[in-house]
């Protein structure tokens, strides 16, 4: 069965947030083994330099670095990404999947974003707006995208 890892910066400590993932968590159990891990957000002094929040995403990426399953194919959301609808990242995904890559691991950075050369090693770079939205409720739409993803694989009625 295909791995699928979230590998998040930062805790949700949102109770909201932290259900409506753990709703698609679930759901996906049935498609995937899915995984969700939380990293530690790097500290900043209130008013960070370019150099320091640049030294902290390099910390942040070693520690990302550390987590992706070996053989895994990644995927960093970032606005600078490309965008996909929602039937083509299903497409991504079982080309995965069917093409025997069993390991999937999709990357959301700090508030910060994440480190450019973390970013250029990714397979795939996904943007999904050109809009901003809360770091936290960024993580729901993620696991509600991947789910749709794999109705899509599917056939199921869910994606409209």
């Amino acid at each position: 069965m295909l791995l699928v890892k979230l590998l998040c910066v930062g805790r949700l400590r949102e109770r909201h947030y932290r259900e409506a993932v753990e709703e698609y968590r679930k759901r996906l159990g049935a498609f995937c083994r899915f995984e969700l891990e939380e990293l530690p957000e790097e500290r900043l002094p209130e008013q960070p330099s370019e150099k320091e929040i640049a030294a902290a995403l390099a910390r942040e990426a070693e520690a990302l670095t550390r987590r992706i399953p070996a053989g895994a194919a990644v995927c960093c959301f970032c606005v600078e990404g490309r965008m996909l609808s929602s039937e083509e990242l299903a497409a991504y995904i079982g080309q995965r999947r069917d093409g025997g890559q069993g390991k999937l691991c999709f990357v959301i950075g700090s508030s910060n974003g994440l480190a450019e050369d973390f970013k250029q090693k990714a397979q795939l770079r996904l943007s999904v707006s050109r809009m901003t939205f809360p770091h936290h409720l960024f993580r729901v739409m993620a696991a509600e995208q991947l789910y749709r993803a794999f109705t899509i694989l599917e056939g199921m009625r869910y994606h409209k």
